[in-house]
């Protein structure tokens, strides 16, 4: 693996451990609401503060931008950092959620990792590199007709802006998908587009480190990523589309169509 993955994956783990840790005392947890639907808990910043030290003892000249902490630092590398991404649904003691690392040089995503601590699954990418989940390669699925295929979205819950061009999106998807399903960590939704699990997604209003690795996941795994303009922007606008190619052509004609 490249230095840079190895760094992330030592610490994607330690920041995993901290979450498992701290599973059984939630009702003990010190929370913050940062706006609508929007919380943080003292495991987020834990996590975050651990990733962040693992990776300065390495590479102390590179920049960081945290979900929890912002931007440090000026460089052309830039950690991009979730602590957790799932915060609520780990509030609540829902099994869904994971521990997102990406890496960006002079603005593109070069190295990505998602680790799921309670299922240990530890999902890495490198540009040019492919893909993997636990050390075995992956490709996205194979499907080839959206009518049979399974498709993961996430709710536009900080506001309420662009519930009514979303809901229509998802009526659109439901009546012509095998289904629909919305898990709440949309780093782990990527992951699992990456590796079949998923044959597509779609969710608007994200943040760079929702997505920044599991885009790259999911071009390395050989599937197509884009914002709802059909551009590579969706880092910058939050909003995404990905799929395997087949999928991600039908999915977009009916995300645009709605915008």
């Amino acid at each position: 693996m490249h230095p840079f993955i190895n760094t992330a994956v030592k610490a994607a783990r330690k920041a995993g451990s901290i979450i498992v840790r701290h599973i059984d005392q939630i009702d003990q947890l010190t929370v913050e609401v940062k706006g609508r639907n929007d919380f943080v808990s003292a495991v987020d910043k834990l996590a975050e503060e651990e990733i962040i030290y693992t990776i300065k003892n390495t590479y102390p000249e590179h920049a960081i931008l945290g979900e929890e902490s912002g931007r440090q630092g000026s460089s052309d590398y830039e950690w991009i950092i979730d602590p957790l991404d799932g915060t609520t649904n780990f509030l609540h003691g829902y099994p869904q959620f994971a521990v997102s690392i990406a890496v960006s040089h002079n603005g593109v995503i070069e190295h990505g990792v998602i680790f799921d601590p309670l299922r240990n699954e530890l999902f890495a990418a490198s540009r040019g590199s492919g893909a993997r989940l636990n050390d075995i390669r992956i490709r996205v699925s194979k499907a080839s007709a959206l009518q049979r295929s399974l498709i993961g979205t996430g709710f536009p819950f900080r506001q309420n802006k662009n519930v009514d061009a979303y809901l229509e999106s998802f009526k659109a998807v439901m009546q012509n998908s095998h289904g629909i399903r919305r898990a709440g960590a949309a780093a782990l939704d990527l992951a699992y587009v990456a590796c079949g699990r998923l044959d597509g997604f779609w969710e608007s209003d994200l943040s760079p480190w929702d997505i920044a690795a599991g885009a790259l996941l999911i071009q390395e795994a050989g599937g197509l990523v884009s914002d709802f303009r059909g551009d590579d922007q969706f880092l910058q606008s939050g909003d995404i589309i990905a799929a395997n190619p087949k999928i991600f052509i039908a999915l977009t004609k009916i995300i645009r169509k709605q915008q």
